[in-house]
């Protein structure tokens, strides 16, 4: 190796390939700060405009687009070597270049068009790409995670496969970048809540022992050039590595409990459905309620909690057998607690907020749409009964709300005291769901009189609401919109019950 070219944005690890380079003689050319980071530590340093004997020009926008820089890259051995010597174009071996930061720029509330058109880089991908495309005898890095196998090799190139697989890292973060630009300009200004165009590029950050099932390969895979927050993000306190279902099942229990509002609140997941979910004055309070709801289907679930995990709440957990715990974080107290259960996987996600969308693959293409969001308090609400829910009703009604939209539809929820009572889950018709979610109360022991029931859609017919009124359910909440409307109220004015509106639903599939 005899000629190194360096410009990056990130300078993690640069100093240490600087002098790698340096012990060796190899001569390096670089551009402004990363030039300037490599001087003041007392690595030797070429300006790219010594070399081309050619200015920066244009505050910078024009520094390395110059011939000699690319056909310093471009050059093949034994083609080109005639040329080369005619013109002076001294070959180039190495190109360490990784991006301005764009998607980090526009991630930004605060960012103009005319920022983001500044931290669109030109030179980079132009001499990443070439260098990529003369694999055969250039080696390119785009990432500091790249610099360590480098250093290894020198002073001699990386083998011909090592630089290969190189090269496709090189093409595939130039095409992510363009793809960030690309997606991010085409939205720019428009008022569509989904972009027109969306860029696919992801990495795969695990391996999974496989699918849903034992013969389906599986991974986790993260969006490329960005740190992955939320569940994917999160590093396992204890435990065995997550598996494909667990990682459905945390997710669901995890967008699920932070549904539950602020009050200290715990769900309990199987399958992707709530088998309870509860708030409480504390944390071991809500979960035993949210266990209590159906303790047979708890067994191997995903438990979540909206706060950090006390001894107490540990302890409780741990005389249950449990997949997985996930919180924003667990005292000291609850690791010791549940350090003994080797196989249970502690997860404590990072904060994130919601997608702008989300992906659903079908044969043929993807649905995208924005994720389903609850209405804060009250907003949109309509007492469309003749008899209006007392205060003690609406809480357990704002309630069953949230942890209706957790289920599988069609669903139905029984709740009361800030718990559900009966779960009717994923069921073809609604008097199903609601028929089960009775049962399911009953066959633990609790009474549904006067409890409130949730529907995630509307009833069809009013068979749904006589379920729930013969079982003594004294409130119901649906969005309502059906054409037999006006039946499932004079139904539910027949017996007494309160019935409100919201206007949305809530459909899961």
């Amino acid at each position: 190796m005899r000629r190194a070219l360096i410009s990056v944005s990130d300078k993690r690890g640069l100093l240490e390939l600087g002098r790698a380079l340096a012990e060796y003689d190899i001569e390096i050319l670089s551009t402004g700060g990363s030039a300037r980071t490599l001087r003041e530590h007392g690595i030797d340093v070429r300006e790219v405009s010594d070399f081309t004997g050619f200015p920066e020009i244009m505050g910078g926008r024009v520094k390395t687009l110059h011939p000699k820089v690319h056909a310093g890259i471009l050059a093949r051995d034994g083609i080109d070597d005639d040329t080369a010597r005619e013109h002076g174009l001294p070959p180039i071996d190495l190109v360490v270049v990784n991006l301005y930061p764009f998607a980090e720029t526009v991630a930004r509330p605060e960012c103009t068009l005319e920022e983001a058109i500044e931290h669109i880089d030109i030179g980079g991908p132009a001499m990443l790409r070439a260098a990529a495309k003369n694999n055969a005898r250039v080696t390119v890095a785009c990432s500091p995670e790249d610099y360590p196998a480098l250093i290894d090799a020198l002073p001699a190139m990386p083998d011909p496969h090592a630089r290969l697989e190189l090269a496709v890292r090189a093409f595939a973060h130039t095409a992510n970048y363009d793809g960030q630009i690309n997606q991010w300009l085409a939205a720019c200004g428009t008022e569509e809540a989904l972009p027109p165009t969306i860029n696919l590029a992801l990495d795969r950050i695990a391996s999974l022992r496989y699918g849903e099932n034992p013969h389906q390969p599986a991974g986790l895979y993260a969006a490329r050039g960005t740190r992955p927050g939320g569940l994917a993000g999160a590093t396992p306190l204890q435990g065995k590595p997550l598996s494909y279902n667990n990682l459905l099942d945390a997710d669901a229990a995890w967008s699920g409990v932070r549904s539950l509002g602020d009050a200290p609140a715990c769900c309990i997941i199987k399958h992707t459905n709530p088998c309870g979910a509860a708030c409480a004055d504390s944390l071991q309070a809500a979960y035993r309620k949210a266990l209590a709801a159906d303790p047979t289907s708890a067994f191997g679930g995903i438990v979540a909690f909206n706060r950090p995990v006390d001894a107490e709440t540990a302890e409780a957990v741990a005389g249950q057998f449990v997949e997985v715990v996930i919180a924003p974080d667990f005292e000291g107290g609850a690791r010791r607690a549940l350090a003994g259960k080797k196989n249970l996987r502690l997860l404590a996600p990072p904060d994130s907020g919601p997608p702008d969308y989300n992906l659903r693959r079908i044969d043929g293409g993807w649905l995208a749409q924005v994720p389903d969001t609850l209405l804060s308090g009250r907003d949109g609400f309509d007492v469309v009964s003749e008899r209006v829910p007392d205060e003690y009703e609406w809480r357990d009604l704002a309630f069953a709300w949230a942890c209706v939209a957790m289920v599988r539809s069609n669903a139905i929820v029984l709740a009361r005291d800030a718990a559900t009572l009966g779960i009717g889950a994923g069921q073809m018709s609604r008097v199903d769901a609601s028929r089960i979610a009775v049962m399911k109360a009953t066959d633990q022991g609790f009474d549904p009189a006067g409890a409130c029931m949730a529907s995630d859609a509307f009833f069809p017919f009013a068979d749904g609401v006589e379920t729930a009124a013969r079982a003594g359910v004294r409130a119901v909440i649906q969005p309502g919109g059906s054409k037999r409307d006006e039946e499932v109220i004079a139904a539910a004015d027949r017996h007494g019950m309160a019935m409100v509106f919201t206007g949305r639903r809530h459909f899961r599939h």
